[in-house]
């Protein structure tokens, strides 16, 4: 069942659930709301954003990620790292980094060495 987004109409004649935007979980074939359950006051159905529950990745992203599980699993650390790393540079993730940074220790690396990798944004 989807779950839809409502809000008061009137901002000054509200209560605490209906003051800010609150959710309803309805059926599809349900008539929308036009009263807060609390108060009664009148309220609308606001279209809400879209938060996708799937990511698409890139084709090249998908064949990075595999060859990083496959170096992992092998054992190749270094290696998986140091494709982590690079990839993760070019496309600007963070989680990706800190994998990198993960497999570079257990490569044998020490982290005070890695510390420079780590921008201030990261911390």
């Amino acid at each position: 069942m989807p779950i839809y987004e409502y809000e008061s109409v009137d901002s000054e004649n509200t209560c605490e659930k209906c003051a800010s935007r609150f959710e309803v979980i309805q059926a599809l074939g349900e008539a929308p709301l036009t009263v807060c359950p609390e108060c009664g006051g009148r309220i609308r159905k606001v279209i809400s954003w879209c938060r996708a529950a799937v990511v698409e990745t890139s084709p090249e992203h998908a064949k990075v990620e595999q060859q990083i599980r496959e170096y992992e699993k092998q054992g190749m650390w270094s290696h998986a790292a140091e494709l982590a790393d690079t990839h993760s540079e070019k496309i600007k993730d963070r989680d990706l980094k800190m994998r990198a940074l993960d497999d570079y220790e257990k490569a044998g690396y020490k982290a005070e060495t890695l510390e420079k990798h780590i921008s201030k944004d990261d911390e």
